[in-house]
């Protein structure tokens, strides 16, 4: 079942969609070199917005949740993506340690867990649940809607490994972002493989600095396609040192908001865009869509108001704001039953295995839709069958746009590649 969408198709995604459909051959061989040279994250998802005039990612998240809201068609693709990620990284691998967030109350996100046991359950491996609660000192059932239980057992550290109780696991699986820090229990692990790398936390990574990473990957596709980068690529600036209680900073917050708006400008003009640009303010850490605002003039970062400075100060786990991302805000003209809709990417290794659209009826097309109140309808690309048809009419056949959707998040799953390559604390120094 094709959701059904309302779209703006005007403009250059159309043209867009007809030459990304006609170089298909060539999107892949060169998907296909790239992965040759660098390696995917073992899992991403990814926020795509579609405004008619531009397709592109607005959040790469290298700790997926929401597996739960992907279809059980989708299953075997899962599970295919990943034996050929655990194939890659550790063949002999029979144990595997998934370590998920803390909050053992959210009975959405423990669905999401009890879904990524099953896919590598049935990828071929003994799957445990292992906490970083300290509080949790024995191994604890939680019940969940559909009557599944999960076991969280606490971690037992030895020298060099980490395991539970008579399980000693190959590979550690990171379902939680590490938004509170590293604890000291995953650090100097160094017999395991520890998925994601502690560096692909919270604790450590930036937005400003994947968004680096995608502006030049934005541009090789695009000189592969012939076409702006601008098309797939949201502009972007930072502000260091800026504190919303405080009210310091907000110059630098003015000027670039400014900035980037008039940048937006020129390009709408260039492209006969007749819409009144935006931007989005976030913390350049952090996920869960917190710490993130929308501004529309330059003007509305002096006058913010007592309520916006708290929600923007602090982010995931109380982590205090001090560096935002001002991001070019791509609109979302996707719909489903009145609903602004966006689609959300799900990967595995570098397959596509899935995804869903984030629908939020109380938010506007220029808003942040991971928010309390939104829903969750699958993405018809979930099913295997639904492979792009080459030579349709542009706009005429779901799939096709689905295999657009699923270009983009690729391309920000490499820009994660690179920056994660970037940015590894133990990369080999060639002098």
């Amino acid at each position: 079942m094709v959701p059904h969408l309302i779209t703006a198709l005007t403009g250059p995604i159309n043209e867009l969609e007809q030459r990304m459909l006609e170089s298909v051959p060539a999107i892949e061989r060169w998907f296909r070199l790239e992965w040759m040279e660098h390696t995917p994250p073992f899992y991403t998802s990814v926020d795509v917005r579609n405004a008619g005039f531009k397709l592109a990612p607005v959040d790469t998240n290298l700790f997926p949740g929401g597996f739960n809201n992907l279809t059980q068609e989708m299953m075997p693709l899962a599970v295919q993506a990943a034996m050929a990620a655990i194939e890659k990284i550790c063949p002999e691998a029979k144990n595997l340690l998934l370590i998920p967030e803390r909050h053992t109350r959210n009975t959405f996100y423990l669905t999401n867990v009890a879904r990524l046991m099953e896919i590598f359950t049935q990828a071929g491996l003994n799957v445990r649940l292992g906490t970083l609660d300290e509080a949790i000192t024995e191994p604890m059932d939680i019940t969940l809607p559909e009557g599944q239980v999960l076991t969280l057992e606490p971690l037992i550290r030895t020298r060099h490994r980490l395991g539970l109780k008579h399980f000693d696991p190959c590979t550690i699986l990171l379902n939680n972002d590490l938004s509170a820090g590293i604890p000291e229990v995953l650090k100097g692990l160094h017999e395991q493989y520890l998925l994601p790398p502690l560096h692909a936390g919270w604790a450590v990574r930036r937005k400003s600095q994947h968004f680096a990473a995608y502006e030049e990957v934005a541009k090789k596709f695009a000189k592969l396609m012939g076409m702006d980068p601008w098309l797939i690529n949201p502009m972007y600036a930072v502000c260091d040192e800026v504190d919303f209680q405080e009210g310091t900073g907000m110059e630098c917050l003015q000027t670039q908001v400014d900035t980037l708006l008039g940048k937006v400008r020129r390009k709408y003009k260039e492209y006969g865009i007749n819409e009144k640009p935006f931007v989005v303010v976030k913390a350049d850490n952090g996920t869960y869509g917190m710490g993130i605002m929308t501004v529309r003039d330059a003007k509305e970062v002096v006058d913010l108001n007592r309520r916006t400075r708290n929600k923007m100060s602090v982010v995931k786990d109380g982590q205090a704001v001090s560096k935002v991302l001002i991001q070019e805000g791509v609109p979302t003209y996707e719909q489903m039953n009145d609903a602004v809709a966006e689609p959300v990417v799900y990967m595995i290794d570098r397959y596509v295995v899935g995804g869903f659209y984030r629908v939020h009826a109380e938010r506007g097309v220029d808003e942040n839709l991971n928010a309390p109140g939104s829903s969750f309808v699958p993405l018809a690309f979930a099913e295997p069958s639904h492979l792009p048809r080459p030579g349709v009419k542009p706009g005429a056949s779901a799939p096709n746009r689905f295999y657009m959707y699923g270009v983009i998040g690729r391309l920000a799953m490499l820009a994660a590649s690179y920056e994660l390559e970037a940015t590894d604390p133990d990369a080999e120094t060639y002098t």
